[in-house]
């Protein structure tokens, strides 16, 4: 049996097809476009209350903002911290320079270590006799007491007391040391802070924008029951519930698009008063810290977030409340 063969649509009308689908897609984006510049229009329109709605978003953000900025700054410290968190390695006594060089080379290797420093007991007895004030009767010694010491600085991402104290751990095993010390106590209670700080400042996050939600979808309810008639209309002539709820989508993610900027300023502002103060408090301890600007990662956070927060309020609200909105 012969199988019927398809007619392949011809060239005009696939050309007309690819038309149509192209200016389909025009369509929709003009449309789009349209309701975007609109409701940026109308938001400017009624500038005065919704510059309050605008601030509240915007300290909302800044707060949670302001935290993990803080702490990024500190985990800019690292550099610092593996200064402090050194494993400092007494060696034996009468470790021939053969062996130090092997040792030293050894250590280099390991991923666990950023860098090593050797102090040679001259150098120990030198800076002992400067600090503690027995210069004269250390002289009288016959020997040299002090052993060779390496200090021995973790690589950043070792930088954790478990992993500090598990390099300590393998670094005693070796023949070449006699004594292999680390003060843990004071990084477990810096790390400590650090999580809880971290878990404060998500869990504070989490509840503030629970409440830039119910702000923004606080608003978009206004919005709708101010344009009750309005909507019935449109709801008569056969506009669908999408249709309706585009202009209150771009609404509130314009509300949350300006929070976002507002909360960004503000976090600014904070940094730029703060920075001297926390320099001056820096050079104290010796270190070159400052605020500086927000970075990066915040700032994309704050205009991302914010949209977010916004479209997903104004779902919200329209969701439950154009339902209840029926032409009688």
């Amino acid at each position: 049996m012969l199988k019927p063969v398809r007619a392949k649509p011809s060239r005009p009308s696939a050309q007309r097809s690819r038309a149509g689908l192209k200016q389909r897609l025009r369509n929709y984006f003009a449309l789009h476009f349209h309701v975007l510049t609109t409701t940026l229009a109308q938001l400017g329109r009624s500038l005065g209350g919704n510059l309050m709605t605008i601030m509240v978003i915007g300290i909302a953000l800044a707060l949670p903002a302001t935290l993990h900025v803080f702490l990024s700054k500190v985990d800019s410290l690292g550099a610092s911290w593996q200064t402090s968190a050194q494993v400092s390695l007494f060696l034996q006594a009468k470790l021939p320079a053969q062996g130090l060089a092997g040792l030293t080379t050894e250590l280099n290797s390991w991923p666990e270590i950023g860098s090593l420093e050797y102090i040679s007991p001259e150098q120990a007895l030198e800076e002992f006799k400067k600090t503690s004030g027995l210069g004269d009767a250390l002289e009288l010694l016959d020997q040299n007491p002090l052993p060779g010491v390496m200090l021995v600085n973790p690589a950043l991402a070792f930088q954790a007391p478990v992993a500090v104290e598990a390099l300590r751990q393998r670094l005693s095993q070796r023949s070449e040391v006699d004594l292999a010390q680390l003060d843990l106590e004071w990084l477990q209670r810096l790390h400590g802070l650090i999580r809880l700080a971290e878990r404060a400042v998500l869990l504070w996050g989490g509840l503030l924008a629970l409440a830039v939600l119910f702000i923004i979808g606080n608003t978009i309810r206004l919005a709708i029951q101010s344009r009750h008639d309005e909507i019935e209309v449109i709801k008569l002539i056969g506009g669908s519930d999408g249709f309706i709820r585009r202009p209150f989508l771009y609404n509130g993610m314009w509300f949350g698009l300006f929070g976002g900027l507002l909360a960004w300023l503000l976090v600014s502002v904070l940094l730029v008063n703060l920075d001297q103060p926390v320099r001056q408090l820096a050079e104290l301890y010796g270190s070159n810290f400052s605020l500086g600007l927000v970075d990066a990662k915040t700032t994309l956070l704050l205009l991302v977030l914010g949209p977010l927060f916004g479209l997903l309020g104004a779902w919200s609200a329209t969701g439950r409340h154009l339902r209840a909105i029926e032409p009688s």
